[in-house]
């Protein structure tokens, strides 16, 4: 094992830009600043209509914005139905076969950077250096790289305590804010030596031959294509009711919806870990955003913004999934907060994203990035309103969704739930886990605790845009006082229409 050193100046240089590289090279792509000038006046606009018709015509302007909500969920539910079905087609899964992968002689192997994030994380850190001991490839062409934070000494002495070999090295990020995961990536990219880069968290446990089938997939892809994100999976998925929740969630996400998007073309917002960059590409636009808490999720944007494409690899990296409520909601409150700063980001000029992505790229930004926690913060809204309907017929109700607009409604709020369920059992009949089912059939709960982390993040969007909110890991261990949130994936943030 081997520790990165630089000098004091070649030090403050790294992480000066490892956080404000993007922000003083594109502004308008970081979220160091959530809203822009013309954002807050739109804004203020739509405010001021909204109260100068609630003055004027109350009702008129409820069902005005009934309609709008109403609309947007029906779009939402019938995109994420399309995406499933093209998510069956041939050529939207990057496939590479044990013998290809083994094919390629050691010598004509890329050197491949693996970035590996952790923070207050030393009781899983043999764990973590077996499983990446465990990858198959040359050992010459492995740049592993722990990323660590220099006041982290618990885990630091971990570390050094663990005899790895000296493929790894460990890279110490001075203490600074932002403290996010995307600023520990920048400023060890400044330090890594591969071609092709990738990232694991700290509780994964990548299947041995997944750098092998992404550095063939990659040579045999057109240059446009610069990342493949592998599939994500959990080691422990019968745990209980959440894992299990967790885990169809996770199989939904990465064996339907992501190939979907590959198939209409729409850009892909990575998951947290798995990625495997062309560097190259990754130097071009700057690295991540380290002011956004889902950065991964940006990067697929800006990476089709820059007229690059992700594909998905069919590669399997195990991961622990969240298996308490309280630690869920942190987590996924944290994604469905960076889904919203990722929104926010990409639609300041709608006319120019529309222009770089085409119509149905601009859509999906809209409806797959912004549609997610959107939906997931307003469901509760129509439940309550439909528990009202069914308890007493209210009469504002009446009013406010009128004949057509309430048959439409309780078509869409009805069948694109009864749907979006029946979709999640059949991923259990499909991959082959029945012994989900019943987890499955009660996925209404689930959606319950999206909502209840949406409106987490939507609060946190507000007060404080930036702060990444610890998980903690090694719950199902015997004895777990894990808290890292550097490790912790950044997608997906729900597959529920809400």
């Amino acid at each position: 094992m081997r520790e990165a050193t630089c000098s004091p100046a070649e030090e403050a240089a790294r992480l000066r830009a490892s956080i404000s590289g993007l922000a003083d090279g594109h502004p308008e792509l970081s979220a160091s600043t959530l809203l822009t000038r013309g954002q807050k006046r739109f804004g203020v606009v739509v405010g001021v209509y909204l109260v100068f018709g609630l003055i004027t015509d109350a009702v008129a302007t409820a069902i005005a914005v009934m309609t709008v909500v109403v609309t947007f969920y029906a779009a939402v539910v019938v995109d994420r139905i399309a995406l499933f079905a093209r998510s069956r087609r041939p050529g939207t899964v990057e496939e590479v076969g044990d013998a290809e992968a083994l094919a390629v002689p050691d010598d004509a192997l890329p050197v491949y950077t693996v970035l590996v994030p952790a923070y207050r994380e030393p009781e899983i850190i043999a764990t973590l250096l077996a499983h990446l001991d465990r990858l198959d490839y040359p050992r010459d062409r492995l740049d592993v790289k722990l990323l660590l934070e220099a006041d982290d000494d618990a885990t630091i002495d971990a570390v050094r305590a663990s005899g790895a070999g000296d493929h790894v090295e460990v890279v110490l990020v001075p203490p600074s804010a932002p403290r996010t995961k995307p600023k520990a990536l920048n400023y060890a990219l400044t330090l890594a030596r591969g071609e092709i880069v990738t990232i694991y968290d700290a509780e994964d446990e990548p299947e041995p031959l997944q750098l092998r089938r992404a550095a063939v997939a990659l040579r045999r892809s057109p240059p446009e294509v610069a990342c493949l994100q592998a599939r994500l999976s959990f080691s422990n998925a019968g745990q209980n009711l959440i894992t299990k929740w967790f885990t169809l969630e996770y199989l939904t996400w990465f064996a339907y919806l992501l190939p979907g998007l590959v198939d209409v073309g729409a850009p892909l917002p990575l998951g947290g870990t798995s990625n495997h960059f062309r560097r190259a590409v990754l130097d071009e636009l700057g690295g991540w955003d380290p002011h956004n808490v889902t950065e991964d999720a940006d990067l697929g944007l800006r990476l089709a913004r820059a007229g690059y494409r992700c594909g998905v690899l069919d590669s399997v990296t195990l991961e622990e999934p969240n298996n308490d409520l309280i630690n869920w909601v942190k987590q996924r409150s944290r994604w469905y907060k960076g889904y919203f700063q990722t929104a926010l980001v990409h639609l300041r000029r709608p006319s120019r994203v529309r222009a770089e992505l085409g119509w149905v790229g601009f859509a999906h930004v809209v409806l797959f990035v912004l549609g997610t926690p959107l939906l997931a913060a307003l469901n509760p809204l129509f439940w309550l309103m439909t528990l009202l309907w069914f308890l007493g017929h209210p009469h504002v109700i009446k009013e406010v969704f009128p004949g057509p607009l309430f048959y439409t409604g309780t078509l869409v709020w009805v069948f694109g739930n009864f749907l979006v369920a029946y979709l999640t059992i059949l991923t259990t009949r499909l991959s082959g886990r029945v012994e989900l089912l019943w987890a499955a059939v009660l996925v209404p709960l689930y959606w319950v605790m999206m909502s209840m982390a949406a409106a987490k993040a939507a609060y946190q969007l507000i007060v404080t845009p930036t702060f990444w909110e610890k998980t903690t890991h090694g719950l199902h261990l015997p004895h777990h006082a894990t808290a890292g949130g550097g490790g912790a994936p950044a997608a997906p943030p729900g597959v529920a229409p809400g």
